[in-house]
């Protein structure tokens, strides 16, 4: 990839973070100590990989697609710069950045940063989609952020359970 993107490049963006993340809540699956968060990264690694198949099937048609009425420069150079410093543009990095997480806690923030990455990430590359990819590309966002709501509920259990926990140590 250039300093620019075409809409194409954005949508492969699309897709490697959806692979990243899939890559990511694997990981996690198989290494976390809590059963409930083992049972809500497994979900989520399902559904980042459906999310892979609906960016392919918008790919096939972007390719083919120029958007109107942008100031393309300008926009592909702002999305540059977003995926630029966004982590789970790069290959292999979900796997990568589970292997260094320790905790329960520490997976369930990273994994409420990333879905809030994403959610902004595809409420820009909803610019480059024809009008009628826009519609799944509004599903993917509302689909991430159901996503980031149950890893907020999921912490606020946990961060209750141990509460309770520690007020049974201390005898309370």
């Amino acid at each position: 990839m250039g300093n620019i993107f075409a809409g194409s490049e954005i949508v492969e963006l699309g897709i490697q973070i959806e692979k990243n993340g899939r890559d990511f809540y694997r990981v996690l699956a198989k290494k976390l100590e809590s059963p409930q968060a083992t049972k809500i990264f497994q979900y989520l690694a399902g559904e980042e990989e459906k999310h892979i198949k609906v960016f392919q099937g918008i790919l096939s048609q972007v390719q083919k697609y120029e958007p109107a009425g942008l100031d393309a420069d300008e926009y592909y150079a702002y999305m540059n710069a977003l995926a630029s410093e966004y982590i789970f543009t790069k290959k292999n990095q979900g796997e990568a950045l589970a292997e260094i997480t320790k905790s329960d806690k520490e997976a369930i923030d990273k994994g409420i940063g990333l879905e809030q990455e994403s959610i902004i990430f595809y409420e820009g590359l909803k610019k480059v989609v024809p009008a009628y990819d826009q519609k799944i590309v509004d599903e993917l966002v509302a689909q991430e952020q159901s996503h980031l709501r149950q890893l907020i509920a999921l912490k606020n259990t946990l961060v209750l359970e141990r509460e309770k926990h520690d007020k049974e140590c201390a005898g309370l």
